[in-house]
Parts: C-alpha cells; structure tokens; sequence
C-alpha cells in the first residue's frame, strides 16, 4: 500500500474518491516529484487541479456575452432600457 492510498485525515470530511488513467510516463513523474516534495501523489494530485480549475475562467451568460460583444444598447434612438418605457408593458401579467 502506497502513503497516497492510505487514510488521510482532510479538512474536507465529505471529499470523494475518483479514479484516473494515466500513461505509465505520468507515474513515474508523479512519484518522483512526490518523493522529492515528501507528499504524498494524492496532495500533489488534488494541488494540481485546485490550481488548473481555478485558472479556468467561469462560463459567462449570454448576456454578459452579449455586452461584451457590444450588441446591449446598440439600437440608435431607442431607449437604453426598455422597462424605463411604461409603453412596453401595455398589458403585461394581464390575460388575453
């Protein structure tokens, strides 16, 4: 039994355990840096993708797309926002 596979006591009582692939090259390179740092494969592992998914920008909606894209207020003469105009909710909530 490798250190990485024994119980490790973590801040996080409800972490999960998953399962990865990888090439055999990976291995090797993973258990050297872990012997060299003294930590164990899992620590370098969860390190690894603590920083990967947080450099991971967060997906933007669509209408932050779409502001980004300058297509919000472009619309010449017209009102900038639409619910400021009492004209555009002629019988809004009311049934037909």
């Amino acid at each position: 039994m490798r250190l990485s596979d024994k119980s490790v006591t973590m801040s996080d009582m409800s972490s999960q355990r998953i399962t990865v692939r990888v090439s055999e090259s990976l291995v090797k390179r993973l258990k050297k840096q872990a012997d060299s740092k003294g930590r164990p494969e899992s620590a370098l592992v969860r390190e690894a993708l603590e920083n990967y998914l947080s450099a991971v920008p967060a997906p933007s909606s669509a209408h932050e797309l779409a502001k980004e894209a300058g297509l919000i207020g472009c619309v010449r003469g017209e009102s900038t926002d639409l619910s400021t105009n009492r004209k555009h909710f002629e019988g809004f909530g009311k049934r037909r």
